[in-house]
């Protein structure tokens, strides 16, 4: 026994190697054969590739990978877009069926106001509903920007030309239609400034721009003097007129010093001041709110 001699193993291997040869040969036929199947002719490492570009992973990085990658970020755009139509026309009211349910079962449209800077309050015609104290006057006492103010009187006068001093204004009142002479007067906290506000109701804003024409030094709002210790002075001494328009109502002031001085440039200042406050905390809201809604706020 022992090892087997050379010749005898060369003669025992020797099928095997050929079988190892065919394998080779056969591998080497199918790959030929599959990349004439698949395009033209080439290596097997063609052919291998050729199998590759048929197929879409995402983690390739050749351009096969890009049209699937492309045509998914368009689907999510469209999807984007049709979102945000949906978006758009139920903001619009399109897609909201209760919304068009009530506009079938509402009642007839609202009329139109008047148009234009004063609106309802363009004249008595469209603002017919008279004036009242409490409306122009609603608050005893306020607050504007930490300076504080006190109404002590108001008075309805029976005829216009009782509230005003000055036969131009008196005269320009009577052309004017005036209906309605409404007076209120005050005083600030410290009790040094004191004034009257006056509201004449005249036909059309044509007239009550005549009215304010005619207001001077010699025709204003008579100085409405209350029965407190403060604005029963008013009325005496130096103090300051003035007249303004919204619509067809004119608004008249008179402020001064509660000493009756006149005024330097610092009390002038104070004076301007309290007017500004007063007149757009009553008057001025209140007239503002018909020129909106065509009727008093109470």
């Amino acid at each position: 026994m022992g090892f087997p001699e050379q010749s005898e193993s060369s003669t025992d291997d020797s099928t095997p190697r050929r079988s190892r040869k065919e394998r080779k040969e056969q591998q080497a036929a199918a790959a030929a054969a599959t990349a004439g199947a698949a395009g033209p002719a080439g290596s097997e490492q063609d052919g291998a590739a050729g199998q590759q570009s048929r197929m879409w992973s995402p983690y390739d990085e050749g351009g096969s990978s890009r049209g699937p990658l492309w045509f998914a970020v368009g689907g999510v755009v469209v999807l984007a877009l049709l979102v945000g139509g949906i978006v758009i026309m139920w903001k619009s009211g399109g897609a909201d069926p209760s919304a068009a349910s009530a506009a079938r079962h509402s009642s007839a449209p609202l009329p139109s106001g008047p148009t234009g800077k004063y609106g309802y309050a363009v004249d008595r015609e469209n603002d017919p509903e008279p004036l009242t104290v409490k409306e122009l006057f609603a608050a005893k006492k306020f607050t504007v920007t930490g300076r504080s103010y006190e109404m002590t009187i108001t008075s309805k006068d029976k005829k216009c030309t009782d509230g005003v001093l000055g036969d131009k204004l008196q005269k320009a009142l009577k052309s004017g239609k005036c209906t309605q002479f409404i007076r209120a007067s005050f005083r600030d906290k410290a009790g040094k400034v004191i004034g009257t506000v006056g509201v004449a109701n005249l036909k059309t804003s044509g007239t009550a721009g005549k009215v304010a024409a005619a207001g001077s030094s010699k025709s204003y709002v008579k100085p409405l003097a209350g029965k407190d210790e403060v604005t029963k002075f008013l009325g005496s001494g130096s103090g300051g007129a003035k007249v303004w328009t919204h619509g067809h109502y004119a608004i008249l002031v008179w402020f001064q010093n509660k000493d009756g001085s006149k005024p330097d440039k610092k009390g002038s200042k104070l004076l301007f001041q309290a007017v500004d406050d007063i007149t757009k905390a009553t008057v001025f809201k209140a007239l503002e709110h018909r020129s909106v809604t065509g009727s008093p706020a109470v």
